[in-house]
């Protein structure tokens, strides 16, 4: 991922060195258990863990040679123990594993702690979503079916709405990471050929993993797909958000905005303008993140016990999409927060129709007056399409009329239109939604 999106702590966990540190770690869990089961001396453990360290430049220059990333880290880990006066004690390096025991396993760490992260990013949005929602509890604005004006809403509705979606998603996240942060040390195609299922058990254990049930050469790759899709179903909900914004920032509307800074520039020539780039960002960013789950599907289906296929799109889609999660929380906490919200705009929009976004309590005031339903829906419709077509008042429309004067009295007329009536529940969807 570029650097432009990489925030420095998620950075670190994707960097070479913490990639080839969570390697080593697998590496002397292994050895250190392998000593106390007895099938490698006890000294040479304790050497392993003493001197065994790496350069990635000399990982690097080796694999240069060699074609094969987990040889280069083995030879470059025996060189430093051969510089500590213990090149005996890297005999027992490695011993017993091949090499996706050592990379999908360490893979689990990295992607353990990069879902502690995207948590704690979750965690911070959810908060001020909460914030604002009871925030703009009672702010009306009128909800949008289709981009047409339908009925009145809260603006703090949407913010309850994108909180409880963003609970769900923390809840599949969490799933979606115990599921594929396992460890397998099963050998080349998942037999145990050369170590035992205990064995496993307890490196899995020392590292604070539990071992896949079973395994082939590798971790069944159904995990990570999952994995992927929980972080493209969070990123989906943050361009949900984003979209709302961007269209509810649009000249025309202009119930909110994005903040907005003092010396920010919109445009190179209309310096007029400010517009919603980091909702677009957003929204952009999320398609990477989707379009990664492609990739991840394809690599459930390897030939036999394995092959390496999945292993270069893993190289990308991993680390780029919990960055990208990642960075894409933060700027939408960032947008949460600074939001700059205009209710008396609201309030003007809701009226823009006069009346019309309570077409449908009249009809069934009407309805439950004794009009038949269809001859309901015909008058207030005709009504309706005059007050579009020729720009009239709908309530004074509706209150002329004498078909419906026959069924409603003026202050059941009244009623119809109230907004109060349409909004009496928002108390009662807020204690469902936070308690």
């Amino acid at each position: 991922m570029i650097e432009r999106y990489t925030r420095p702590e998620m950075g670190r966990i994707w960097s070479l060195e913490n990639k080839f540190q969570q390697w080593l770690e697998v590496e002397l869990a292994a050895a250190e258990v392998l000593a106390e089961l007895g099938h490698i001396p006890k000294d040479a453990a304790e050497k392993l863990r003493k001197h065994a360290g790496f350069s990635v430049e000399r990982i690097l220059e080796i694999e240069k040679e060699v074609h094969h990333d987990v040889i280069a880290f083995t030879t470059a880990v025996a060189e430093t123990m051969a510089a500590a006066g213990a090149a005996d004690a890297s005999r027992w390096l490695h011993y017993g594993l091949t090499s996706n025991d050592v990379v999908d396993t360490a893979q689990a760490l990295q992607i353990r702690q990069a879902t502690d992260l995207i948590l704690r990013g979750i965690d911070s949005l959810a908060e001020a979503l909460k914030k604002r929602a009871f925030e703009f509890r009672y702010t009306v604005q009128v909800g949008r079916t289709h981009g047409v004006h339908a009925e009145p809403i809260t603006f703090g509705l949407k913010f309850a709405l994108w909180y409880d979606e963003l609970l769900r998603n923390r809840r599949r996240l969490v799933h979606a990471a115990e599921d594929v942060c396992v460890g397998k040390i099963s050998g080349a195609v998942g037999t145990y050929g050369h170590l035992d299922p205990r064995a496993e058990e307890l490196i899995c254990q020392r590292l604070g993993l539990k071992p896949a049930a079973i395994s082939n050469q590798v971790v069944s790759r159904d995990r990570h797909a999952a994995y992927i899709a929980a972080l493209a179903l969070i990123c989906a909900t943050l361009e949900k958000i984003a979209l709302e914004v961007r269209h509810l920032q649009r000249t025309e509307v202009r119930e909110v905005e994005e903040p907005f800074g003092r010396r920010q520039k919109g445009s190179s020539a209309m310096p007029h303008k400010r517009n919603p780039v980091v909702c677009e960002q957003i929204c952009g960013l999320a398609r990477v993140v989707r379009a990664n789950l492609q990739a991840a599907m394809e690599n459930i289906a390897l030939w036999h016990e394995r092959d390496i296929s999945h292993s270069s799109v893993e190289r990308v889609i991993l680390p780029d999409s919990t960055i990208l999660t990642d960075y894409l929380l933060a700027r939408t906490l960032w947008l949460v927060d600074g939001m700059r919200v205009f209710p008396e705009r609201m309030r003007q929009n809701v009226e823009l129709t006069r009346g019309l976004i309570f077409s449908g309590q009249l009809l069934l005031d009407l309805a439950a007056a004794g009009m038949l339903r269809e001859d309901a829906y015909r008058v207030v419709q005709s009504l309706a399409m005059k007050a579009w077509e020729e720009g009239l008042d709908f309530r004074a429309l509706v209150e002329a009329d004498p078909e419906i004067r026959r069924h409603l009295s003026p202050e059941q007329i009244a009623q119809a239109f109230s907004i109060e009536r349409q909004l009496r529940h928002v108390d009662a969807i807020f204690q469902r939604v936070f308690g």
